[in-house]
Formats: structure tokens, sequence, C-alpha cells
């Protein structure tokens, strides 16, 4: 690293974390991703600066399962000129103006030939849709709705100057170890271009999630990020790590339009009430955030791939406004006036405790079964009837002892108690530190 790129790195890290935040998403934004190509490499090595990711190629024609990975999609340019000579629905000013994965094209085209390759909505007239045809040979373009109806007639000039070559699809991994091999897995897309809760969030939440993890002084589990195209990336990436994932995974989240300040949204996984889905809820039920808690449906975001009967993992997927519920998604509308960064710095903190409530769980076995031990010879309980917190930790205390016989978790005694896991584990390590508990085996 030279002397300037190093200063450059310093200033950058000196930022607040929703200033840092808001300086990734401005580089990140105006990159042409889609499921393949230079724009997914470009991202993946900006997001390399915020966490060590290591690179996965997987060659167009390797069959995953029952997919096959495409053909690289490249894109030199795209646009079309109005029979007045202007040039219209240009990709430099706007990527998603081109269909995705649109096959080459040149030629003259009436109004009413051009007219079915364009896409637009009209119950949204000012958005621009994000459309792709990945899997079906075709090309077009879309533009708003008031737009389209404004084209005149007369003869256009189409230029769709795209290849699609043998190259390969691009993942992306970091795994964070901890004190065991069990893991929990963080999902996120990096394929759609110009998206902002849709995409962004995502990736930027996991790399700043990463940090906040990397930075604790230990780790009981070992956090695995995936960075993958939606859908072909879930299953080429299971087609790698799923006998992995299916021995180690205690808990894994799909994070995914996270941009807005709305309500949390958690879609549990289709095993409800695994750990991971009793961690997500703890937090968002009993830290004062509002939260919507929904049950597993095959359709969605990756959760269906890491869900699908052959692996059965237990991921969930963690949202804000969730997809499909908000007029922006999968529009020009779903851009930086429509994210927020100081919530997108509470999404990180939301993962971040429910990763704390996944490394603090567990089992403990009281060491002083036959009636209540002594406490106050221990300077465990209050001498003097004292404030509110001080009674609260008393009861917490109070069914942390009576519940851990080696059978109950943390999480048991938390949703029995009302109290937190994240309060129950350190007064159960106060308690180890006191002769009273210890700490079963995982």
């Amino acid at each position: 690293m030279s002397k300037a790129t190093a200063r450059q790195f310093e200033a950058r890290e000196s930022l607040p974390e929703v200033a840092l935040l808001e300086h990734y998403f401005d580089r990140l934004w105006p990159l042409p991703r889609s499921i393949t190509g230079e724009g997914v490499r470009r991202t993946h090595d900006i997001l390399g600066e915020l966490l060590p990711l290591e690179r996965i190629e997987i060659p167009t024609g390797t069959q995953v399962f029952d997919w096959t990975v495409p053909r690289e999609w490249v894109v030199r340019g795209a646009h079309i000129i109005a029979p007045d000579g202007r040039r219209l629905l240009d990709f430099a000013d706007n990527n998603l103006h081109l269909v995705g994965y649109s096959q080459p094209f040149r030629g003259k085209l009436s109004r009413a030939e051009l007219d079915t390759h364009l896409h637009s909505l009209p119950d949204r007239p000012t958005a621009i849709p994000y459309v792709t045809s990945y899997y079906a040979p075709s090309w077009g373009f879309c533009l708003s709705h008031e737009q389209r109806q404004a084209l005149p007639q007369g003869e256009y000039d189409v230029v769709v100057d795209t290849a699609l070559i043998d190259g390969s699809m691009t993942l992306s991994e970091c795994v964070l170890p901890g004190e065991t091999g069990r893991e929990v897995l963080i999902s996120v897309n990096t394929c759609h271009p110009s998206l902002a809760s849709n995409e962004l969030s995502g990736p930027l939440v996991a790399a700043f999630l990463y940090r906040r993890l990397a930075a604790l002084p230990r780790r009981r589990l070992t956090y695995r990020f995936a960075f993958v195209p939606e859908t072909i990336g879930a299953i080429a990436y299971l087609s790698l790590r799923g006998e992995k994932l299916r021995e180690r995974l205690v808990a894994g989240y799909v994070l995914t339009c996270l941009g807005d300040a709305g309500r949390f949204t958690y879609k549990r996984s289709r095993r409800s009430g695994s750990p991971g889905d009793r961690a997500a809820a703890q937090v968002l039920t009993q830290c004062g955030r509002r939260a919507d808690i929904i049950d597993f449906f095959p359709q969605g975001s990756d959760e269906r791939q890491y869900c699908s009967p052959g692996f059965d993992l237990p991921v969930g997927c963690l949202t804000r406004t969730m997809y499909w519920r908000y007029p922006e998604y999968h529009t020009s509308l779903d851009n930086k006036d429509f994210i927020s960064f100081s919530a997108m710095v509470e999404t990180i903190d939301t993962c971040f405790d429910i990763c704390k409530v996944l490394d603090a769980e567990g089992r403990y076995r009281n060491l002083v079964p036959f009636g209540e031990p002594q406490l106050g010879k221990r300077g465990l309980y209050p001498s003097f009837g004292g404030s509110n917190e001080k009674e609260a930790r008393v009861r917490a205390q109070a069914w942390l002892l009576n519940l851990s016989d080696g059978n109950h978790s943390l999480l048991d005694i938390a949703e029995r108690s009302g109290e937190t896991v994240l309060q129950l584990a350190e007064i159960a390590e106060t308690c180890v530190a006191a002769g009273l508990l210890e700490r079963m085996p995982s």
C-alpha cells in the first residue's frame, strides 16, 4: 500500500460509522452489477476493503445441482436514437435502462416494433423498472411510463452492444473463526444494479457487522460471510459448502432490504424454532425494536435455497420493509433518497445483538441445587433495598439459578422469564466465578 493510499484509508477509518457507510455506498452505487461480470468483481474489490474476502470463480457451464452457471455478460454500451436525433435510454446514464442479460442487437425499428422490447410500470409512472432475462435469450430497455407514452412515431436506431462469453460467476466468502467450529452464516447478494435497499444495504450491513464481530476480544462461534448473486449464486455456494454447513451451522441469516427506516421483518427458517429464529425473536421483541416475525414460505430471497428440503438449513431472512411490500421495490425509486444510513447503523446494531445472543447461548448446571444458595455471603445479593435495576438483576438471577439444571438453555430461560439472554449470560459468568454454576459442553 502506498503512503497516499494509506493516508486515504486512515482518513476513511476515522469517519463515523454512518458517514463511512455513505462513503462506500456512493462508491458501489454506479457499478453495473449482474449475476456475472466485471461490475460484480469491482463490487467485491471495494467490499474487500472492509473485510478479507476470498474470491471464488465458477466457470461458465459448471453444473450446480439442477442449474448451470451461465455465460458471462459483458456490456459495452446500449442506447436508442429517437427519430429527432435525441439519444434515449442510455445505459451510461442509468444501468437500469437495459434489461439484464440483453442479447446484442443493432437495427432500425418502428415505434410499434420498439414497443415490444420496452418495459414500464403504468401504476408507478415515474419509476424505471428493474427487469432481467437471464435464461431466456432476448433484449430490451426499461423506462418510466411517462417517458414511454411521450415517445413519438417514427424510426428508432437501437444499439445493444453486449456479449455473452465463456467466463465465470463471481462469489466471495470470509470466515471469522471462533473458539468452536460451530458456525453462523451471513449471506447477501451482489447482483442488482442501482438498487439501494434491495441490494446495497445487505452487503454493507454484512461488511460492517464483520467489523463489529472481528473487534470482539473473543468469539465462541465462527462467522461465515457469503457474498453471492441471488438464486444461482446461493445454489452454487451450497454445491461447494452445503455439506460443511449441514454439519456445522447453528444459525444463518439472509440480509436484504435493510436500507429504509421501516419496521424490521424477520422471516423464520423452514425449521421454525431453531436457535437462530429464537435469537432473532429475542432481540427484536425484547429490546424495543419495531418488528414483525413471520413464518417461512418458499419464495423470496436466498433463504429459499438454504431451506430447500435437501439441506433444510436453519437460515432465516432479516429485512426492514420486506421485499414486495414497498412500491419502490425493483425500481429506480429504490435509490439513495429512499434509504437512511442512520437506520442502517440501527440494523447493524440489531444484527450484532443477534450474533451476541447466539454467541452467549448455552446451558449451565447449578452446583448448589438443593434449596436456594446463600447469595449474600458470595456478594450476589444486595444487603439493603435498592433500585429497580438491582431488583431486576436479583429476579433474573433467581430465574437463572432455578432453571440451570443442564437441560434449559439461556434462550429457554429468557423465553420463560421474560429476561434477555445477554443479561442472563452476564449474570451466569458472575455465578460461574462464584462457584454456583458451571457451563455445560456444547
